[in-house]
């Protein structure tokens, strides 16, 4: 998990006397910025003893991770989000996802939390190439439009295409002044 540490803020360290947030048995040695937050401010960060923060990126951390059943009901917002993205990492285990179900967390805390699983919409085109807003593409096939009279051959020009935010096997485009949906995977880039 992409975060920052550093040494310990004193107030950070006072907010739960010194001990870990998360396994509340050790003393907290580290402050640790919950992406993709900043650490200018302690609601953003936790404090880890070294033992929680070794074990941020290990799979086989499982057991440890129990304390969670504790940490996951902090009132602290930033405690109850990486106590969550842990949990996802174990979700298909039944301790974890029984966690998960039993709390009722702010919809603010899981999105915050699940920021981390993330992955950026990318488009490409027939051959890989990444496909942005304003390209210009061109058919690799012929095109049966739905919808109209008309077909697009292959080798039809797109200019300006738009990309469709939610679905990257979708590009917008017009062809014949009509805004059509086009599959990427039937144009190319123009280079």
């Amino acid at each position: 998990m992409p975060n920052k540490t550093t040494i310990m803020n004193q107030q950070l360290q006072s907010r739960n006397s010194g001990l870990c947030e998360l396994c509340n048995s050790e003393n907290a040695t580290h402050e640790y910025t919950v992406s993709p937050k900043s650490d200018d401010s302690i609601e953003n960060q936790v404090a880890l003893c070294n033992t929680c923060l070794e074990s941020l990126d290990k799979k086989e951390a499982g057991f440890h991770w129990r304390c969670l059943e504790g940490s996951i009901w902090n009132p602290t917002p930033s405690v109850q989000a990486l106590s969550y993205r842990i949990l996802q990492n174990f979700k298909n285990e039944d301790w974890a996802s029984n966690l998960m179900a039993s709390v009722d967390l702010d919809e603010n805390i899981i999105q915050w939390a699940m920021t981390a699983f993330e992955v950026a919409d990318v488009h490409t085109d027939a051959f890989g190439n990444k496909l942005e807003n304003g390209d210009t593409v061109v058919l690799t096939q012929l095109l049966n439009v739905k919808g109209t009279s008309f077909s697009a051959s292959k080798g039809t020009v797109v200019k300006k295409i738009k990309l469709v935010h939610d679905n990257t096997e979708h590009i917008e485009g017009k062809i014949n002044d009509q805004t059509i949906v086009i599959l990427t995977k039937f144009v190319k880039k123009s280079l």
